[in-house]
């Protein structure tokens, strides 16, 4: 797997099936013939024989091919592998174009595990549909792998659970060509609606780190998988709806909680430092949809009022939301004469089953008409295009095959208050 990506290094990810030394030997496209090595390493089963690799001394903007070897021996792959660094665009050029895609609910069938009746996985191909798109990173959006009742309660079911997810063979292009960055949700952290509370809470957050390669999680202070990075121009706020979260039943006042009061805190400090056009918050479960039934942030009030307060009160340009969870797609839309438009893109699902809107949900007034996709497996690209001054994104929702469901564009320019806009 190909993790997150710098202007100068990279990170690579490999899990083998037993006590191996991997190595990465990796070359320019422009020069395959010159190839480096990285230094070989020993994966042992304390670590679900999993190595993660850092490149480092790589030049910017370069597009690099890789291949694997594992106890001296090559591992050839029906597919390509291949990373890229980031580009030194700053005070040189406007910045690059590029695509992100989004997605979450991942769940693989095991039969022996699974809850009798229909299988609840399938189209699994979709992985594949997301990697032919070729876009520049990848980012899970939650419940990347379902942890069953056989799993939950002990640290080697967690890695069992991570270990035949990541086994899918229709998942490895994706993985092999794209950088993938992660967050999580219930059922990739513990049980369903789990909390602050699960017993294995910090287990399962290493675990999480075992299988994931993003540069950071969480701060000194505070554990967690919140973290933040930069592609081109356009900054990714990653945020952990779990580690921190009060059960569901919490009586409302201040003291419930989704992300903590120090995860708030940085998020609040994330917002006013980033002087990026498009600032990307991805939570996963919804942000921004006032009648939200089930888990979203709107059941977390004292934050959700907060939260909207501060990037009112503030005048904080370029927020979008991004979220997981719902098993169903759609485009929230918040709007606000004194204010610019608020957007919460929910994308889902990925594999798992499938469940349409009910109840009020069916016709939300916050929803931007004909973006609900429930009737098909999907996932979501990200698309940045346009010059430093005119920055566009263009929001796609395709199914499982790639075919365009519905699309929205978002200017930069929109996504300010109106004394600020231009």
């Amino acid at each position: 797997m190909v993790g997150y990506s710098d202007m100068t290094e990279v990170l690579l990810w490999v899990q083998t099936t037993k006590k191996a030394s991997v190595q990465f030997r990796y070359w320019t496209e422009a020069d395959p013939k010159k190839k480096s090595s990285t230094d070989p390493v020993i994966t042992g089963k304390e670590n679900a024989f999993v190595a993660r690799v850092r490149i480092e001394e790589l030049v910017p903007g370069t597009r690099y091919g890789y291949e694997v070897m594992v106890d001296g021996k090559l591992i050839t792959r029906p597919y390509p592998l291949r990373f890229q660094t980031q580009t030194l665009w700053q005070w040189r050029t406007d910045p690059p174009a590029f695509t992100a895609a989004v997605g979450s609910c991942f769940y693989i069938n095991e039969t022996a595990w699974d809850r009798p009746g229909k299988p609840y996985g399938s189209d699994y191909g979709i992985a594949g549909t997301i990697a032919a798109q070729e876009p520049d990173l990848m980012i899970w959006l939650g419940d990347n792998t379902y942890y069953r009742e056989v799993d939950w309660n002990s640290v080697s079911g967690l890695k069992r659970r991570w270990t035949h997810t990541r086994s899918q063979r229709e998942l490895q292009p994706l993985l092999g060509s794209v950088h993938n960055y992660y967050i999580w949700d219930d059922h990739d952290f513990g049980p369903d609606d789990s909390d602050r509370s699960y017993r294995l809470r910090t287990e399962a957050l290493d675990v999480f780190k075992l299988f994931t390669a993003n540069q950071t999680y969480g701060t000194l202070e505070t554990p967690g998988i919140f973290s933040r990075f930069e592609w081109a121009d356009a900054e990714f706020i990653l945020l952990d709806d779990r580690f921190h979260r009060s059960p569901n039943r919490t009586s409302e006042g201040p003291d419930k909680t989704m992300w903590g009061t120090e995860q708030v805190q940085w998020l609040k400090d994330a917002l006013l430092n980033s002087r990026s056009p498009f600032k990307i918050v991805l939570n996963g479960n919804q942000v921004l949809n006032p009648i939200c039934p089930y888990e979203g942030l709107i059941q977390f009030r004292s934050e959700y009022d907060d939260l909207l307060g501060f990037i009112r009160a503030n005048r904080i340009t370029g927020v979008v939301f991004v979220s997981g969870d719902r098993h169903m797609s759609e485009l929230i839309k918040l709007e606000d004469s004194t204010f610019y438009p608020l957007y919460d893109f929910t994308s889902s699902s990925l594999t798992a089953g499938l469940a349409p809107p009910r109840g009020a949900e069916v016709n939300n007034p916050y929803r931007v008409p004909g973006s609900l996709v429930a009737d098909a497996h999907n996932f979501g690209l990200l698309k940045f295009t346009g010059p430093r001054t005119d920055r566009v994104l263009t929001i796609e929702c395709r199914d499982t095959v790639g075919t365009l469901r519905w699309s929205h564009k978002i200017r930069a320019s929109d996504l300010r208050p109106p004394a600020l806009a231009r």
